[in-house]
């Protein structure tokens, strides 16, 4: 669980390493393909959205991405909430670094604290690192 400057609380996870002892969210948002949404996405039974997002890449819809995330925050502000793509690191670790922005990071230290504070491989591609630039730039 990564705690945010602003106090909000949010699990990233990898959906190939299931871990069965933790608890079940109120409500996830899953990045991948729908191969990726066939083959994981079966045991998700709680409340969740899907963001169509290829491995190693972006988002195919940055305003639906940009819309979700920013809804993720407001949910966990209320409620437990988790960030996943397949290996928990590259867009989750995106995804983290733009919740890191909606916390108050500023968008140029966003991929440096999440790194630290979530994981150290977190936003694997600069393709990745500068799209959280554009999110923050999406804000204003």
């Amino acid at each position: 669980m990564v705690r945010f400057p602003d106090g909000v609380e949010v699990r990233g996870r990898g959906l190939g390493r299931p871990r069965p002892d933790e608890p079940e969210p109120d409500f996830g948002l899953y990045l991948g393909t729908s191969r990726l949404r066939r083959k994981h996405g079966g045991g998700i039974t709680w409340p969740h959205e899907w963001v169509t997002w290829p491995d190693f890449l972006l988002p195919v819809n940055s305003a639906d991405a940009t819309a979700k995330i920013k809804a993720l925050h407001e949910r966990a502000k209320t409620e437990t909430v988790e960030v996943a793509c397949y290996g928990g690191a590259g867009r989750t670790g995106t995804v983290m670094a733009c919740l890191a922005v909606l916390s108050g990071v500023p968008a140029g230290e966003a991929v440096a604290w999440v790194r630290k504070h979530y994981n150290e491989r977190a936003v694997e591609t600069p393709w990745q690192r500068s799209w959280v630039k554009r999110f923050a730039k999406r804000l204003d």
